[in-house]
């Protein structure tokens, strides 16, 4: 893993801290935005963004070429249970 910048920040008494303008800017933070923390390898922890909203994803699958009905997609999902079990 390569590092590239070096941030900090304080934790105060009540587990907050500010995250610093670099690291905002980085990932596009703004107020009100989520980040989560994702464990690594070793106990480290990797912060991303989590701020994208269900919304965000609109467009990004194609629709397909020929609409399917629920009953050709409940004859799929039938067939398929049926070669499972």
């Amino acid at each position: 893993m390569e590092i590239f910048t070096m941030a900090t920040a304080t934790l105060t008494s009540k587990g907050q801290i500010t995250i610093p303008i670099q690291v905002r800017a980085a990932l596009g933070l703004e107020t009100g935005d989520r980040v989560e923390f994702v464990e690594m390898e070793n106990g480290q922890f990797s912060m991303i963004a989590a701020s994208k909203t269900v919304h965000d994803l609109k467009g990004l699958i194609r629709k397909p070429a020929m609409p399917v009905s629920i009953e050709d997609m409940n004859s799929a999902i039938a067939a398929q249970g049926a070669k499972a079990g």
